[in-house]
């Protein structure tokens, strides 16, 4: 387990060398989740909790055939949705909630999807990493949402020390420029899923965490 650095200059410079490792390994940053719109994505971030994106993947195209839109979707039935989406974990409460956040767009937001974080976290099952992530990769907000696996990479890398994702989203966007945002988030992200996994992680492997171990970052 890295050590967090003591200093703030100290995280800034190994942030600093981590970014530019990032913008190496990652130069450009898809969008891992399929998508046509505000509203399909926002969906799919949805379902992307507690499930893999190659699952979401995989289960939108069947949901979105028959509803890619608030209005067809509300007038499906919660069992209906479940159905679609049911090899996706907690799918009984997402189906809830994609049917219960579509009235609600209906009702509030004419149907579209709305463009501020306060907005979006009025809707049924949108937390502040996904209405970042709606912000983020749609809106093109400069957004930094923090899951799991990146408060895991933040700790592992000694940039935060923070003991829940809100503090390490702070820690975060006080250590990267603000225009790198949308970015490092998915960077960090891809990053994780390829070299610095939770489990079975193999040093030798992984750049960033040699370099840091070597005392190179």
């Amino acid at each position: 387990m890295t050590k967090t650095l003591r200093t703030k200059k100290a995280r800034s410079a190994r942030a600093d060398a981590i970014g530019a490792l990032l913008d190496e390994y990652y130069p450009t940053t898809p969008v891992p989740l399929d998508h046509s719109d505000a509203y399909t994505l926002l969906v799919a971030v949805l379902l992307s909790a507690q499930c893999t994106d190659k699952r979401v993947n995989m289960v939108t195209p069947d949901l979105f055939a028959m509803a890619d839109n608030p209005f067809d979707m509300a007038r499906l039935q919660v069992d209906q949705i479940q159905h679609a989406i049911r090899s996706c974990g907690l799918a009984p409460t997402k189906a809830k909630n994609i049917h219960a956040l579509s009235h609600l767009l209906i009702e509030e937001f004419d149907g579209e999807v709305p463009g501020t974080l306060k907005e979006l976290t009025k809707l049924p099952g949108v937390g502040r990493k996904t209405a970042q992530v709606v912000l983020s990769q749609w809106f093109d907000v400069p957004s930094f949402p923090v899951d799991t696996h990146i408060h895991r990479l933040a700790e592992r890398w000694g940039l935060s020390k923070a003991k829940n994702v809100r503090q390490t989203e702070e820690d975060l966007r006080a250590l990267f420029p603000e225009s790198t945002w949308n970015a490092r988030h998915l960077q960090i992200i891809f990053y994780g899923r390829e070299y610095c996994p939770a489990r079975g992680h193999d040093l030798a492997s992984c750049p960033i965490c040699k370099a840091i171990e070597a005392g190179e970052l």
